[in-house]
């Protein structure tokens, strides 16, 4: 379950990777780079939680979940957002591909931030029992 579970947070990674860079690219030519990067990440990070929430962990989605989903980009924003700024202003290394550079290092911590979150207990959506509304 859990091995499922890491292919399909890949899988669901690389298709909000490209969203995120296609409106990262999007906004760069109407705002700064990293005023780009921002509204790209929040944008891609709705859209993350719907497909995780439905294909990663086959789970409803809930506001009390979608409130709390953003918890688990804390890390990654604040080290994409570090690296970035590291390639770009430090490294002069361009605007362009910083982002899918910078964001690599953050993904483990964000598969067990998201599980805890979208399972609580770090059980499965079929091993929890189910509640009616």
């Amino acid at each position: 379950m859990i091995l499922r579970q890491i292919v399909t947070f890949a899988v669901v990674g690389v298709v909000n990777t490209a969203v995120y860079y296609g409106l990262y690219l999007l906004f760069l030519h109407r705002l700064p780079y990293l005023g780009a990067h921002v509204l790209a990440f929040l944008l891609s990070m709705v859209g993350s939680f719907f497909l995780n929430a439905r294909f990663t962990y086959r789970t409803r989605p809930t506001w009390r979940k979608f409130l709390l989903f953003p918890l688990t980009n804390v890390t990654n924003f604040l080290v994409t957002t570090a690296g970035v700024y590291v390639i770009v202003d430090v490294l002069h290394a361009g605007s362009r591909f910083a982002p899918l550079l910078a964001s690599a290092a953050a993904i483990p911590v964000t598969f067990v931030v998201s599980r805890r979150i979208m399972l609580p207990g770090g059980r499965s959506a079929g091993d929890r029992p189910r509640l009616s509304a």
